[in-house]
């Protein structure tokens, strides 16, 4: 029989491949490290120059010496990392909430009630309680370490969600950036800023990668942080809502998400109306004991026709970090333009956007918005993708000196020339 008439010859079946053996722990400790050494790396030496420059400038002048320890003063430079609000945060590790609306004596200008620390939301001063009791710190060295521990899970998040949009290289570039923003000073302080932006980091990267429930739950316990976590909360029900209708996805997880996700914020503010007795309780003591109340950008507006033409006579006018506040809200716009132009995941648009009105429409202390803004990390991305175009020796430099500059635009101005 010819080869023409041969039937299909019969191969031998394939040796089974063994799958490769799962990585060491030594290993996948390296891998981690090789992957989160940079990022960490450039975030602490950058936050470490603007902190010594801070602690420097607060020591030269002095000023802190003749403050109460609740106003921006202290026995050493470090007290005043935790004044102000971080006053208030230690009481709440100390010694719990006891919501009340009660009327200051008298009272007939804009302070009406007695400040309370119902204000304060509970996720970060629980993790203070948390810490000091395991290790023995007190409560301002428990907040320093949560603090501190979460700006760097935050570098984090910035790098991940960045290098989604624009390569590894702009991912350190943004990690660079929260490092030295203007209110970047409460980084590194007993405030609950660090905390907040790597839950919503982390929140915006599970949504980028269809991780719903992790969003859903990283979304709740934001909500636990600050108030304006109700923006993270529209973003993630936009993002929801666009991923069933443009990807074809189940409502299961997306729907699970949505749901979870508000109950933080919510379930936090029902208990202060209930135990008030007043469920607008929260927003009668922003008011009436701090003076924050939405005035739909009323005092927005009169601070940013007023500080230019150098008059300071508004409500609770700071003017050094005024000026830092109004730099600051002018350019967002313009980073929001360009964080469009880059056509980003739509919930980084929604929080972003959402975020800044949410500021712009609330009557506060101006100079604050530093501070409240410094969250919105979604505007160091265009920053980020442009400056990854200029090669090291020149993104040290551009990062090194605004990182000796945040030392006094974003830490003692915010400290010690306003209020934070």
């Amino acid at each position: 029989m010819t080869t023409a008439q041969a039937g299909p010859a019969t191969s031998a079946p394939l040796p089974r491949v063994p799958p490769p053996p799962a990585p060491s722990p030594r290993e996948r400790l390296r891998r981690a490290a090789a992957h989160c050494g940079p990022v960490l790396a450039v975030y602490g030496v950058l936050k470490l120059v603007g902190f010594a420059v801070f602690m420097f400038l607060l020591d030269s002048a002095g000023d802190f010496r003749e403050k109460h320890p609740r106003f921006g003063g202290g026995a050493h430079t470090w007290d005043v990392l935790g004044s102000w609000d971080g006053w208030w945060y230690q009481q709440i590790a100390l010694h719990g909430y006891d919501p009340a609306l009660e009327p200051v004596p008298g009272a007939t200008g804009l302070i009406t009630l007695k400040g309370n620390s119902a204000a304060f939301f509970p996720l970060y001063p629980a993790l203070m309680r948390m810490v000091s009791e395991v290790t023995g710190l007190g409560p301002y060295g428990a907040g320093m370490t949560v603090s501190v521990a979460f700006s760097f899970v935050a570098a984090l998040g910035i790098h991940a969600v960045t290098t989604r949009l624009g390569g590894p290289r702009a991912g350190l570039v943004a990690v660079g950036l929260w490092a030295v923003w203007p209110g970047s000073g409460a980084e590194w302080a007993v405030y609950s800023e660090s905390l907040y932006t790597a839950l919503a980091a982390w929140a915006c990267w599970a949504v980028m990668t269809r991780h719903w429930l992790t969003a859903g739950a990283l979304t709740f316990t934001a909500g636990l942080a600050r108030p304006t976590a109700v923006t993270l909360v529209a973003a993630l029900a936009v993002a929801g809502l666009l991923a069933v209708r443009r990807r074809g996805e189940g409502l299961g997880r997306p729907l699970a998400a949505v749901v979870i996700a508000p109950l933080g914020v919510a379930g936090y503010l029902g208990w202060v109306g209930h135990r008030m007795g007043d469920w607008g309780g929260y927003n009668k003591l922003q008011d009436g004991a701090w003076g924050h109340r939405f005035d739909y950008g009323r005092h927005s507006f009169d601070v940013l026709t007023s500080v230019p033409v150098g008059h300071f006579d508004y409500l609770f006018a700071m003017p050094m970090e005024d000026v830092i506040g109004v730099g600051v809200v002018l350019l967002v716009p313009v980073l929001t333009v360009l964080l469009v132009r880059l056509r980003p995941p739509a919930v980084l648009v929604v929080y972003t956007v959402l975020s800044y009105l949410m500021v712009m429409a609330t009557q506060q202390y101006f100079g604050n918005v530093s501070r409240y803004l410094l969250p919105l990390f979604p505007l160091f991305v265009p920053l980020a993708v442009a400056m990854s175009r200029l090669g090291w020796p020149s993104l040290a430099a551009v990062l090194g000196t605004a990182a000796l500059a945040s030392g006094s635009y974003a830490g003692y101005v915010l400290f010690e020339l306003g209020v934070p």
